[in-house]
């Protein structure tokens, strides 16, 4: 069986292309396809498996200005020729579904996100555009949201990585899909022996994350917050948050890994798709205080590996640590931990080698 793997850009190590090297370990053999690819920012696995790029790839600057290019990647995505393929697997969240694939295979695609840009964040990522790009948004997004629709049905079967995300495939493309939660490595973190006086939050530093909210409370609180992460909300957040607040700037795998496992609690206040940060955490034996949005519905339970706050205020994030506080002793990081193996990737494997194989044998 040949097997082609459609990635949108592969340009960092984030939770897409995690899942990217976890269909790698299913299918060795597999041919990988993506806009544009950087070698030096990717795994081994996943480099040495790379068949092609679109276009995409030898215009200007494109490791870099990718997203600017976005317009037309759908063009370029269906000049790729796939017709030698039996399994085609989309990983979706930028423009990966759209290939035009053979009447004779079949084509699954594993959905972090309908393309949050276009659907329902639209107007957050309109509002912290630059006045070029609003000029031009309405008119370019309005064609590529049509584009996403109609290449929504070039997709047989889709998966999707949370129950959050499984709505919006229901709602933005009529179609039904299956819950298989992204891989994480639950061995790779660990109990500490000790846990120190601070909270965490982990994270690209950019507006949807919602960091503001969480300086913004401890600014009031005055407990210890340490924030591991850049990106460009970093020198806003920097010149509002008080004394109390730390931030590392960007740290590597060992370093999160330390914090993780030491901290009192991870601060989750944004809305994600699945969110892999709180897994970690939790892997890590610690509990987690989010936003009752999103994928922390799948990941947290509340009261018993971390607490849920249902408005995104600085009155109900602060009423939920203080809740925390109080029922501190009723945390448990082995429970905790327990909890987060149904996460782990090998999971992750099991139920996506059975879903393929379910499909390909009634194809």
């Amino acid at each position: 069986m040949k097997v082609a793997i459609i990635h949108y850009w592969l340009v960092n190590m984030r939770g897409g292309e995690k899942v990217v090297e976890a269909l790698l370990d299913l299918y060795p053999h597999a041919d990988i396809y993506t806009h544009v690819f950087d070698e030096q920012a990717v795994s081994e696995k996943i480099a040495r498996r790379i068949k092609g790029t679109t276009f995409i790839q030898k215009l200007p600057k494109a490791n870099k200005l990718y997203q600017s290019y976005l317009p037309l990647m759908p063009f370029a995505l269906e000049q790729l020729d796939l017709r030698a393929y039996d399994l085609i697997l989309s990983s979706e969240s930028g423009p990966a579904k759209g290939v035009i694939t053979s009447p004779n295979s079949v084509h699954i695609c594993y959905c972090h996100s309908p393309m949050r840009y276009v659907w329902d964040m639209y107007h957050d990522y309109y509002q912290h555009s630059s006045l070029l790009k609003k000029l031009v948004m309405p008119f370019l997004l309005h064609r590529l949201r049509l584009w996403d629709l109609a290449s929504s049905f070039r997709v047989d079967h889709f998966i999707a990585n949370s129950s959050f995300v499984k709505k919006r495939i229901s709602k933005f493309y009529r179609r039904d899909s299956e819950v298989i939660y992204p891989p994480i490595n639950i061995a790779d973190f660990y109990i500490a022996e000790k846990v120190e006086d601070y909270y965490l939050i982990v994270g690209q530093l950019v507006a949807y994350k919602n960091i503001r909210l969480a300086v913004e409370a401890f600014n009031q609180n005055g407990k210890r917050l340490v924030i591991i992460g850049a990106g460009s909300e970093l020198a806003s957040l920097k010149s509002i948050a008080e004394g109390n607040i730390q931030f590392l700037g960007y740290q590597s795998f060992d370093v999160i890994k330390q914090h993780y496992a030491q901290c009192q609690a991870l601060i989750f206040p944004g809305v994600e798709d699945f969110g892999m940060v709180p897994v970690e955490a939790m892997a890590s034996g610690r509990p987690v205080i989010a936003l009752a949005q999103g994928g922390a519905l799948d990941t947290v339970i509340d009261g018993e590996t971390g607490v849920l706050f249902d408005v995104p205020d600085v009155s109900a994030l602060n009423g939920a640590i203080h809740k925390f506080e109080e029922n501190y002793q009723a945390f448990s990081s082995e429970r905790i931990r327990l909890h987060a193996q149904q996460f782990d990737s090998a999971i992750f494997k099991h139920k996506i080698k059975a879903f393929i194989d379910k499909h390909m044998q009634a194809h």
